[in-house]
This record gives structure tokens, sequence and C-alpha cells, in this order.
């Protein structure tokens, strides 16, 4: 662990974490088969407000009720985390419509904007034909999560 984030972890911080606070965590986040998707190793510890919905609910709730410098290791299942799969959001467009560049190819991600300017992501499921299917779920909807977390500081 670096000087950095242990200085960061100091006697002031021997709070327990509620709604409201602004906490800093070092997570790591894996699929049930032990692939990392995620972690704040060798990067800042993630910052956030608990119970601002800005990281997921099973997250979020995970850290409520923690110390600093206390770890844990936890499971969110897609309820609590990015939902379950939904198929109403894989949708056919006409393959003619999509760029050519690169050329369309089922895992590809691309990126739409809305009319009011949003960025929509959305990977390509797979293409029949004159069609290409765009699955629009986020990309670990219906995944399981395991997250190794360690509070390293509460802000009240």
């Amino acid at each position: 662990m670096s000087e950095k984030k242990e200085k960061k972890a100091t006697q002031t911080d021997t709070k327990t974490a509620k709604k409201g606070d602004t906490v800093k965590i070092d997570y790591t986040g894996r699929f049930d088969d032990g692939i990392v998707f995620d972690t704040s190793e060798k990067r800042e510890p993630i910052e956030f407000t608990l119970g601002e919905g800005r990281v997921i609910k099973g997250f979020d709730d995970a850290v409520v009720g923690m110390n600093v410098g206390e770890e844990k290791e936890i499971k969110v299942m897609p309820a609590n985390g990015y939902g379950e799969q939904d198929d109403n959001l894989v949708r056919a467009f006409p393959k003619d419509k999509l760029p050519k560049d690169p050329s369309p190819r089922a895992g590809i991600i691309l990126s739409f904007r809305s009319p009011e300017g949003q960025t929509i992501m959305a990977r390509i499921d797979r293409i029949e034909e004159n069609k290409v299917f765009l699955d629009f779920n986020h990309p670990l909807a219906g995944k399981n999560l395991n997250f190794k977390l360690r509070l390293v500081h509460i802000k009240r």
C-alpha cells in the first residue's frame, strides 16, 4: 500500500460510516470466476457520498457501518448491482444504418448521441442478414459482483 493512501487513514478517522458521509474506498471487483473487472489499485480510492446513488446499491449499503481501516468482502447480486439482463433492451436495427468503419461484428461497443445530447452505449449482440441487434443493457447487468473493500477515509 502506498504511503499516500496510508496517510489518509488517520487517528481522527475513527468514525463509523453512515448515510450522508463522504467516504473514500479502495476496492477490487471480481466476477464469480475470479476475473477482475475493476479496481482502485494504482489509482486514488473512489470517493462518494453514502446514500446519494452514485455507486450501485449493494456497494453503497456495504460501506455503511464500516470503520476507517476496516476491510470486508461482499457479493452483490444483480438486483443490487446493475440489474438483471433485460431482453427488451436488445433491439434490431437495419444494418445499413450503422457506421461502416469498423465493420460491424458481435461484441463491438457503439456510442450514440440521443436527441437530448446524452451519450448512449450499446454492444452489438448479433448480426442476422440485414439486421444488427444492439444490446443496451449495462455491460455488468445480470452478473454477480464480488468486491474486496477497504474504508480509507470518512468526511462529515
